[in-house]
Protein backbone atom coordinates (compact mmCIF):
# COMPACT_ATOMS: atom_id res chain seq x y z
CA UNK A 1 0.00 0.00 0.00
CA UNK A 2 1.89 2.84 0.77
CA UNK A 3 3.71 4.86 3.96
CA UNK A 4 0.29 5.88 5.47
CA UNK A 5 -1.42 2.67 5.24
CA UNK A 6 0.75 -0.30 5.71
CA UNK A 7 0.18 -3.81 4.44
CA UNK A 8 1.21 -5.84 7.65
CA UNK A 9 -1.37 -4.42 9.79
CA UNK A 10 -4.85 -4.51 10.14
CA UNK A 11 -7.45 -1.65 11.37
CA UNK A 12 -10.77 -0.65 12.17
CA UNK A 13 -13.24 2.10 10.64
CA UNK A 14 -12.81 4.05 13.81
CA UNK A 15 -8.81 4.68 12.32
CA UNK A 16 -6.72 2.21 14.85
CA UNK A 17 -4.23 -0.21 14.37
CA UNK A 18 -3.48 -3.86 15.53
CA UNK A 19 -0.41 -5.59 14.33
CA UNK A 20 -0.92 -9.51 14.12
CA UNK A 21 1.32 -10.25 17.46
CA UNK A 22 0.74 -11.55 20.94
CA UNK A 23 -0.09 -9.15 22.89
CA UNK A 24 -1.05 -6.61 19.74
CA UNK A 25 0.59 -3.33 19.58
CA UNK A 26 -2.60 -0.95 19.30
CA UNK A 27 -2.13 2.34 17.69
CA UNK A 28 -3.58 5.09 15.74
CA UNK A 29 -3.35 5.54 11.57
CA UNK A 30 -1.79 8.31 9.65
CA UNK A 31 -5.13 9.49 8.44
CA UNK A 32 -6.14 9.68 11.97
CA UNK A 33 -2.94 11.87 13.67
CA UNK A 34 -3.29 13.95 10.99
CA UNK A 35 -7.09 14.91 10.84
CA UNK A 36 -6.51 15.40 14.66
CA UNK A 37 -3.60 17.79 14.41
CA UNK A 38 -0.58 18.28 17.05
CA UNK A 39 -1.68 15.88 19.77
CA UNK A 40 -1.09 18.00 23.79
CA UNK A 41 -2.78 14.91 25.98
CA UNK A 42 -2.79 11.14 25.71
CA UNK A 43 -5.11 9.24 27.92
CA UNK A 44 -4.30 5.61 28.06
CA UNK A 45 -5.92 2.43 30.01
CA UNK A 46 -3.97 1.14 33.13
CA UNK A 47 -2.06 -2.11 32.79
CA UNK A 48 -4.76 -5.07 33.84
CA UNK A 49 -7.87 -3.38 32.46
CA UNK A 50 -9.77 -5.57 30.06
CA UNK A 51 -11.15 -4.03 27.09
CA UNK A 52 -13.64 -4.54 24.69
CA UNK A 53 -13.35 -3.97 20.31
CA UNK A 54 -15.29 -1.08 19.83
CA UNK A 55 -15.54 0.01 23.07
CA UNK A 56 -13.64 3.06 24.16
CA UNK A 57 -10.46 2.58 25.79
CA UNK A 58 -8.66 6.26 26.20
CA UNK A 59 -8.76 9.71 24.74
CA UNK A 60 -6.54 11.71 22.61
CA UNK A 61 -6.42 15.66 23.15
CA UNK A 62 -5.46 18.25 20.00
CA UNK A 63 -5.24 22.05 20.01
CA UNK A 64 -8.45 21.35 17.73
CA UNK A 65 -10.23 18.48 19.28
CA UNK A 66 -10.27 15.62 21.71
CA UNK A 67 -11.38 12.40 20.19
CA UNK A 68 -11.51 9.02 21.60
CA UNK A 69 -9.59 5.62 21.19
CA UNK A 70 -11.56 2.54 20.39
CA UNK A 71 -10.48 -0.72 21.34
CA UNK A 72 -9.62 -3.06 17.71
CA UNK A 73 -9.73 -6.30 19.97
CA UNK A 74 -10.97 -7.95 23.21
CA UNK A 75 -8.61 -8.45 25.86
CA UNK A 76 -5.96 -6.86 28.88
CA UNK A 77 -3.86 -4.22 28.33
CA UNK A 78 -0.39 -5.40 29.41
CA UNK A 79 1.71 -2.52 28.15
CA UNK A 80 1.18 1.37 27.86
CA UNK A 81 3.56 3.71 25.97
CA UNK A 82 4.36 5.68 28.34
CA UNK A 83 6.59 8.02 25.93
CA UNK A 84 3.70 8.97 24.23
CA UNK A 85 1.72 9.80 27.66
CA UNK A 86 4.70 12.04 28.26
CA UNK A 87 5.04 13.42 24.61
CA UNK A 88 2.20 12.96 22.33
CA UNK A 89 3.61 14.54 19.54
CA UNK A 90 4.94 11.09 19.17
CA UNK A 91 2.23 9.96 17.91
CA UNK A 92 1.98 12.74 15.13
CA UNK A 93 5.57 12.24 13.97
CA UNK A 94 5.20 8.08 13.75
CA UNK A 95 1.77 7.29 14.48
CA UNK A 96 2.93 3.21 13.14
CA UNK A 97 6.35 3.40 15.03
CA UNK A 98 7.44 5.24 18.50
CA UNK A 99 3.98 6.48 18.76
CA UNK A 100 2.10 2.79 19.39
CA UNK A 101 -0.77 2.96 22.09
CA UNK A 102 -0.91 0.14 24.08
CA UNK A 103 -0.65 -3.57 23.36
CA UNK A 104 -3.23 -6.08 24.47
CA UNK A 105 -3.11 -9.66 25.02
CA UNK A 106 -6.03 -10.38 22.86
CA UNK A 107 -9.05 -12.73 23.88
CA UNK A 108 -11.22 -11.90 20.72
CA UNK A 109 -10.65 -9.88 17.35
CA UNK A 110 -12.65 -7.20 16.99
CA UNK A 111 -13.91 -6.30 13.31
CA UNK A 112 -10.95 -5.92 11.77
CA UNK A 113 -10.50 -4.92 7.84
CA UNK A 114 -7.25 -4.88 5.56
CA UNK A 115 -4.80 -2.45 4.81
CA UNK A 116 -6.39 -2.36 1.43
CA UNK A 117 -9.63 -1.97 2.79
CA UNK A 118 -9.04 0.82 5.31
CA UNK A 119 -7.28 2.74 2.24
CA UNK A 120 -10.07 2.70 0.05
CA UNK A 121 -12.36 3.83 3.05
CA UNK A 122 -10.07 6.96 3.73
CA UNK A 123 -10.17 7.96 0.25
CA UNK A 124 -13.87 7.63 0.06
Amino acid sequence: MSENVPDHLQYTAEHEWVDGSSPATVGITRHAADALGELVYVELPEVGTEVTAGSVCGELESTKSVSEIFAPVTGRVVETNQAVVEDPSLVNSDPYGAGWLLKVEITTPGALISAEEYAALVQA
